[in-house]
């Protein structure tokens, strides 16, 4: 595959004060904010993958309605360019800091207000159907990526243990290793990172499950084993290396609306029209590209997902 000159302006984090600020990229592609501070990112910078690659899946379904109809980017930038606080507040380090984490054995705990609570091994969660979906990734940073993804509808796994009629949300958590990952205080936000989607949101057959991506089973650096991901919502909603999935009547605690409740609210869709108080949404820079891109409202998933907020005032419900 083939991909444009990868001279990519991406921005140097700001460190502020962890409960009452965040760390956040400052952007290009506007009046507004030229003369801020940049980085440039090159694959042929970056740190070189584990030479064991992970384990490659045979065959995987490709359903048409889940193809993004774009390119997606090269390996090399998904594995090189990612946040996880968790192991570095460097996009490019994560790659090789994460390398720490011990997936094999692992467990997700899924209970709450279910029917059939149950606690699934790492083979449980490769026995689901594994498919291929390539969608967009946006991230409240204003870069953007294509990602082939591998993995399960969250609706198959939430139809196994049964959410009683009570039940009104998902909450996640991810794994918290003190011995490999980093001090809440050095990454700015609390850990355990935690996470929620209203249960419409986590029945949605876009929402997904992944387990993979290029076919092969998931990086660390990427939320091995198990991640969630939402592809019409910025993406630190889609919380990597699960541990822990619960259903319960009342809206979950998110990490970054406790770090900054002004700045992240609890849907966090991708909304062009609903600036950052600190920059604009209304554009992106997709890795591998020169040029900012117009940002489309849901990431470009409206069709499939405008009906879940029907009614509701999306700058209120940010």
């Amino acid at each position: 595959m083939t991909s444009p000159d990868r001279n990519e302006i991406t921005p140097e984090p700001l460190y502020l004060n962890r409960r009452n600020f965040i760390r956040a990229g400052v952007f290009a592609g506007s009046a507004a904010v030229t003369g801020l501070i940049y980085r440039a990112y090159r694959p042929d910078t970056i740190a070189p993958l584990p030479e064991e690659a992970p384990q490659a899946f045979g065959e995987l379904a490709k359903r048409p309605e889940f193809q993004a109809g774009e390119e997606p980017n090269s390996f090399e930038d998904i594995t090189n360019y990612n946040n996880f606080y968790e192991f570095s507040t460097s996009k490019t380090a994560v790659a090789r800091e994460a390398q720490a984490l011990k997936t094999d054995p692992w467990s997700v705990e899924v209970g709450g207000m279910v029917e059939s609570p149950r606690t699934l091994s790492l083979q449980d969660i490769l026995n689901f159907p594994q498919e291929e979906r390539i969608y967009r990734f946006r991230c409240v940073e204003a870069w953007s990526m294509v990602i082939p993804w591998v993995g399960f509808p969250l609706a198959a796994l939430l139809e196994q243990v049964k959410p009683t009629s009570e039940a009104k949300y998902v909450a996640f958590e991810t794994a918290y290793d003190r011995s490999v990952m980093q001090s809440s205080f050095s990454a700015g936000i609390d850990f355990p990172y935690v996470e929620g989607l209203r249960l419409d949101e986590a029945l949605h057959p876009l929402t997904l499950l992944a387990t993979g991506l290029y076919g092969r089973q998931m990086p660390k650096q990427n939320g091995a084993p198990i991640r969630l991901v939402v592809p019409w919502k910025y993406g630190f909603k889609s919380i990597k290396s699960i541990v822990r999935i619960m259903l319960t009547d009342k809206e979950p605690p998110t990490t970054w609306n406790i770090a900054a409740p002004r700045e992240y609210g609890f849907y966090s869709n991708v909304n062009p029209n609903v600036d950052h108080p600190r920059w604009s949404q209304k554009r992106e820079r997709r890795i591998g590209e020169i040029t900012m891109r117009e940002t489309l409202m849901f990431n470009g998933y409206e069709k499939e997902v405008a009906d879940l907020y029907r009614g509701m005032d999306l700058e209120k419900f940010y």
